[in-house]
């Protein structure tokens, strides 16, 4: 595999941008080797600067349900820039798409959009806190919602403290007022909201968290979240920038038929551009300007060209079968993961949802909390990482990350890609040189 080009590319980076990147999880910190510079992408295949040509199953870290450059969203796209870019007032593409997700939506009466997923959470934890007049929230321990400053913060020691910073530069006054909880466990929440009676506006959860690993729920727990914040006058905030028109058109909420005062979107909606958007009830949205007092503002917020590409890709969405059949393709291609670790006696599994899936070196059945991941077997992710670069398949790189199957990957092609996984463990188990 050439890396020249690349290797050219991420020198001259370094000398404009912080570690040579733009998004630290673009580095190859975790992985080794240099960065990837992707220069055009078409269906499941990206080519890098090198012409090296991967089957991608990054899919720009989720956005790409359709793949790369499909002929609808790019058609739209270029409609929409033939008549501006952006106008700072209202256009009818923001109807349009509002209509397209709120009309097939069940647990959402109004939205409103921005330009990121980090920014929609941050928007609605903001609402939130208006809202109810609380100041306090719960989150937890592997559930990733952006990085402002409120949410960026790792657990304490015990089941209902106030959480410390995650990073350098944010206020520990800003963290104190973020209660992280371990996942999948309700005495911590019961301690927590018993310690904190009213003084918490909301729980924040990735009802799929699929930013620390695929750690897979119970419906259970989501539904005693529901309960806990109705007693409690606290809202439920589920954050599904990954898993909103992922696992279905309704995502995390529709999949487990459970409904939240407040959801949060990104990636999907706007077809490959920047985009966010969050949503309520009529009652809890008209807390935001102009109608109420909680102030949010964005100049490019509900850019038309956003809005179209957002369009196109969700009326292909809709499509009657396209998630059953999205699905269908996912199983297909993980269990032949699945079925030859299992052959082999690799200490390996393949978690999935939908069409999301993660792959983990562990003998574990589930794992459904960040503890249970052992970090010292990601040095393992590594080798299988760079194995299946050199076979021509592309992964985010890091083990903590999730792969993502699109419509364009044909069942021949994710059975060709499933091949190489297999040969991939293989190198990683060589010989059994691998102690676990």
């Amino acid at each position: 595999m050439k890396t020249q080009h690349s290797e050219a590319h991420f020198e001259d980076a370094k000398k404009w941008f912080p570690g040579g990147v733009n998004s630290p999880v673009r580095a190859f910190r975790s992985v080794g080797g240099t960065p990837l510079f992707m220069k055009a992408g078409d269906g499941c295949y990206i080519t890098d600067a090198d012409d090296n040509r991967y089957i991608d199953f990054c899919c720009s870290w989720g956005p790409l349900i359709l793949g790369h450059n499909h002929a609808d969203v790019r058609k739209s796209i270029i409609e929409a820039v033939n008549k501006g870019t952006s106008f700072g007032a209202p256009t009818v593409q923001e109807n349009e798409l509002a209509s397209l997700i709120l009309e097939h939506h069940r647990y959402l009466e109004k939205l409103r959009f921005v330009s990121s997923g980090t920014e929609a959470v941050m928007s609605a934890l903001r609402l939130a806190r208006g809202f109810t007049g609380r100041d306090k929230v719960i989150k937890f321990e592997g559930c990733y919602h952006g990085h402002s400053d409120a949410l960026l913060v790792k657990a304490g020691s015990g089941l209902a403290t106030s959480g410390r910073s995650d990073s350098a530069g944010v206020p520990e006054a800003f963290a104190q007022e973020t209660i992280v909880l371990p996942l999948n466990d309700r005495e911590a929440v019961a301690a927590a909201v018993a310690r904190y009676k009213g003084e918490i506006a909301c729980i924040v959860i990735e009802p799929i968290p699929a930013n620390n690993g695929l750690l897979l729920q119970d419906k259970a727990f989501l539904s005693y979240l529901r309960e806990v914040c109705t007693q409690e006058g606290i809202l439920l905030f589920f954050d599904e920038v990954i898993s909103g028109f992922r696992v279905g058109f309704e995502g995390a909420a529709g999949h487990y038929g459970i409904s939240p005062d407040l959801i949060t979107f990104g990636k999907i909606i706007g077809g490959g551009m920047p985009v966010g958007a969050y949503g309520g009830s009529k009652e809890i949205m008209g807390h935001i300007a102009p109608e109420g007092a909680v102030y949010q503002a964005g100049t490019l917020s509900g850019n038309p060209v956003a809005m179209c590409a957002g369009a196109a890709q969700l009326k292909a969405c809709l499509v009657p079968g396209f998630y059953e059949e999205l699905e269908q393709r996912t199983q297909d291609f993980v269990n032949r993961i699945r079925q030859h670790a299992e052959a082999k006696k690799y200490p390996f599994k393949v978690f999935s949802l939908a069409s999301i899936f993660w792959l983990a070196f562990t003998d574990a059945d589930r794992i459904s909390a960040a503890h249970h991941i052992q970090a010292e077997r990601m040095q393992h992710f590594k080798v299988f990482f760079h194995a299946l670069l050199e076979k021509g398949i592309y992964m985010g790189p890091s083990g903590y990350e999730v792969g993502f199957v699109s419509a364009a990957h044909s069942p021949e092609i994710l059975a060709e890609a499933a091949s190489v996984f297999c040969e991939a463990l293989d190198v990683v188990f060589a010989d059994q040189m691998v102690s676990l």
